[in-house]
């Protein structure tokens, strides 16, 4: 009903997170009423990532990145539960608040084709435009914009000039300022592995 996908799951201390629930590990239990009989939440967790309260975006977004966590708990300097902190959380301070097309002007572009199969990209266009425009097939499932795509295949801020190689294009930052990643150019890969992070600068 809350259309989270994510629960932090408490222990006998409100301070005390066990682990985090995925809504998505319910559902085989939702349809074995057997398996349901024998439920037991513990032996669903998944284990919770708990960071300080000064942890870094850049750094955070990296240990989301290796530990394949999109949820963390943040704790005080006395160990107390501060509060929750999302993957798109850490984007939309990166990137700028994700929103949907409703939220860019009628006379924004979103895409700008210099004819030689070269693009400048708004790194907040939704995933599902950019792929009707290049006829990808990107997953909308973890990210809402290609810029957060783009950010989770390098695993950290990229600078400016800085390029990714990943579905068969290469994304270059143009515009970006060590926080915020605004503009990426848009090109035909060169014939090297997907998914293969590849540093441009300096």
């Amino acid at each position: 009903e809350s259309a989270h996908s994510r629960f932090p799951v408490l222990g006998d201390d409100p301070d005390e997170i066990i682990g985090i629930m995925l809504a998505k590990d319910l559902l085989p239990l939702a349809l074995d009423p057997a398996r349901m009989e024998r439920f037991s939440i513990k032996d669903h967790l998944r284990r919770a990532l708990v960071i300080p309260e000064s942890k870094r975006l850049d750094s955070l977004l990296r240990d989301f990145r290796i530990s394949r966590n999109h949820m963390a708990v943040v704790v005080n300097e006395y160990g107390g539960i501060a509060g929750l902190v999302t993957i798109e959380d850490v984007l939309e301070q990166i990137v700028g608040e994700i929103g949907d097309e409703h939220d860019i002007d009628e006379d924004d572009y979103l895409v700008k084709d210099h004819g030689n199969q070269e693009y400048t990209v708004k790194a907040l266009i939704p995933v599902d435009e950019f792929n009707e425009h290049f006829g990808t097939r990107f997953s909308d499932e973890e990210f809402d914009t290609i810029g957060g795509l783009v950010l989770q295949h390098f695993g950290r801020l990229p600078a400016r000039d800085e390029s990714v190689t990943f579905g068969g294009l290469c994304f270059t930052v143009l515009s970006a300022d060590g926080r915020t990643i605004r503009l990426l150019r848009v090109s035909p890969a060169a014939a090297e592995p997907a998914d293969t992070a590849d540093s441009t600068a300096g």
